[in-house]
């Protein structure tokens, strides 16, 4: 059965037929200010496994640093994913029901919100963690 997602107007949907691979927070500032949140939660995601159900027109991206860049909905301005360095990632809020997943690692603590204090055990990386860490 694929995972699906979709934005809050539920004009962009989105299916994936396999598992997500990793997920993790991050605490960048980029990541806060998309999110308007302490952090953005992100899966890994096999490109190949990802498709668009319906209003891919609808969706944008921003390229907020060079190789990396966030998708959104233009219509309501839903985070939708990211990638970066050639790593694909779903935002895991817009997926509908349980991902099969869990968040095992903060990212870029270094940066973290002065007002946000992390509060469980999962490993901590000042910068994104090494490979194989996550994702």
């Amino acid at each position: 059965m694929p995972i699906r997602g979709a934005c809050l107007c539920g004009e962009v949907r989105y299916e994936i037929d396999g598992k997500l691979l990793g997920a993790g927070n991050c605490h960048c500032s980029m990541c806060r200010k998309a999110h308007g949140a302490a952090f953005a939660t992100y899966a890994n995601v096999d490109p190949e496994s990802f498709r668009w159900v319906c209003g891919e027109d609808l969706v944008a991206f921003y390229e907020s640093s060079p190789n990396a860049g966030r998708s959104f909905c233009r219509k309501c301005g839903s985070t939708l994913g990211a990638s970066e360095g050639g790593r694909t990632y779903v935002t895991l809020g817009t997926v509908e029901g349980d991902p099969g997943i869990r968040p095992s690692v903060h990212i870029f603590v270094g940066s973290i919100a002065p007002w946000y204090e992390i509060e469980d055990e999962m490993p901590q990386f000042d910068e994104d963690a090494p490979p194989g860490e996550w994702a």
